[in-house]
């Protein structure tokens, strides 16, 4: 199969026959954190197993009363050799991202059919061409799930105002005005205190060294599920592939919620887990080097399975993610996306800089890791367009895009509700002021 997939799974099948590598240099990583050695030949040999088991025959399960059987655990990306970068060639133009975000907060749009239709049509005549609903908030799915169900969760929404289902009506319509869908999963591994997903499985979860639970966030007060434990990472998987086999879905999108708070990991698994793997306790400081990139590492073996599972099942799929910019993601929330997109996992990147200054917001536009990943993937970035209670005008949103449009990048607005109203400007000169930011027509094409 000529595709990502294949290529992938070629360069994860390099790793584990080629012994004698050179360590994969990040620019925004201290020398010496990937040099940990190697593990040994017949230990890579298994890695290699798992890897075609994954690739060929992934069938993730659930038994009943809700319970999640495990999975095997992919080893730490410092047990696998780097991939050498190939010599940078040139590229065909890539597809310009012009999407938006549909949050919980577009929900008065999105459960009525007439409303959507508008939407999507004002969409199309402002020559967008993506759409980001999300699906995953607050530890509730926004579709209904069986998967959701057996863990005795209910849905944040089931149905639309006339009994529809949501995100099928939203698919149908935009597909029929030549738009995808990229259903986005926007809490990742958070959810709130008290959300059922708390109160049924509170061993998911992680903590912080004095035992505290939680960190507040844009959301609010959240608690993170443990992206270490097998069967955190069975729920999440089993949910991803439920949206991409349930629906006509063009791809799945993770944010910056795909990630994990570098104060947390102090939980009784990942305690064990570590000093199994280490021979040796956790560091009581959590922004310790070697304590940071073992659990960055576990991340991006979790990524590199979902990204896999996502392909056998939908092998054209576009597996999106939506972070912050590469040094506060890893720094801050041990999200070492630049690996993902060294590993050929991701399919399109959406760097969120969401920057009210210009001068603050094309200094972001210029990191080098931005840069490199235009080489390879449609790569955006996240503008805000305003909140309820913080409306921006358009004339910082005109600029702002001008400027990423001048260096080859695409874009995504947060969020939907906010492009034409509950605005500064009237609903006439924002529509106007769009139109005049995208002129021309530019579709993607849908990777069937």
């Amino acid at each position: 199969m000529n595709s990502r997939f294949h290529d992938t799974s070629m360069r994860l099948h390099k790793w584990v026959a080629n012994r004698s590598f050179k360590p994969m240099q990040l620019s925004f990583i201290p020398q010496g954190w990937w040099h940990r050695g190697v593990a040994t030949f017949p230990i890579l040999v298994l890695i290699s197993f798992v890897m075609v088991l994954l690739l060929d025959s992934f069938t993730p399960a659930i038994i009943g009363n809700g319970h999640f059987s495990a999975i095997a655990q992919l080893p730490s990306i410092e047990q696998l050799p780097a991939i050498e970068q190939a010599p940078t060639i040139a590229q065909p133009p890539r597809q310009e991202i012009r999407g938006v975000w549909m949050t919980s907060n577009d929900f008065d749009t999105l459960k009525d059919r007439p409303k959507v239709k508008e939407a999507v049509s004002q969409l199309r005549e402002m020559n967008f061409n993506t759409i980001y609903p999300v699906v995953w908030n607050s530890g509730y799915v926004m579709y209904p799930s069986a998967v959701a169900r057996r863990a005795e969760i209910q849905p944040f929404v089931l149905r639309g105002s006339d009994g529809h289902d949501i995100l099928q009506d939203l698919i149908t319509q935009a597909h029929r005005q030549g738009l995808l869908v990229i259903p986005w999963f926007e809490f990742g591994f958070m959810a709130p205190p008290t959300s059922e997903l708390v109160l049924n499985y509170p061993n998911w979860f992680t903590q912080k060294r004095d035992g505290s639970q939680t960190s507040i966030s844009a959301a609010g007060e959240v608690m993170w599920l443990n992206p270490f434990h097998p069967q955190v990472q069975q729920f999440i998987t089993n949910l991803v592939l439920e949206v991409m086999t349930q629906y006509d879905a063009d791809g799945i999108q993770f944010d910056d919620h795909m990630s994990l708070p570098y104060e947390f990991g102090y939980d009784k698994y990942t305690l064990a887990l570590y000093a199994q793997e280490t021979k040796k306790n956790p560091p009581a400081n959590p922004q310790d080097q070697a304590w940071m990139r073992w659990r960055a590492d576990k991340i991006t073996a979790f990524m590199v399975q979902l990204n896999q599972a996502v392909k056998a099942r939908k092998p054209r799929a576009i597996f999106s993610v939506s972070p912050n910019y590469y040094d506060y993601a890893y720094k801050f929330q041990l999200q070492d996306w630049l690996t993902w997109l060294r590993l050929n996992i991701l399919d399109e990147l959406i760097v969120q800089i969401y920057r009210p200054n210009l001068q603050s917001f094309i200094a972001n536009l210029s990191r080098a890791e931005i840069q490199e990943a235009q080489q390879t993937i449609p790569t955006g970035v996240g503008i805000m367009a305003g909140l309820r209670n913080n409306p921006v005008p358009i004339q910082q949103i005109y600029s702002q895009v001008q400027a990423a449009k001048e260096r080859g990048l695409g874009v995504a607005f947060f969020y939907y509700e906010s492009l034409w109203n509950n605005a500064p400007e009237s609903v006439t000169e924002r529509q106007a002021a769009f139109q005049n930011l995208f002129p021309n027509p530019m579709f993607r094409a849908r990777l069937e």
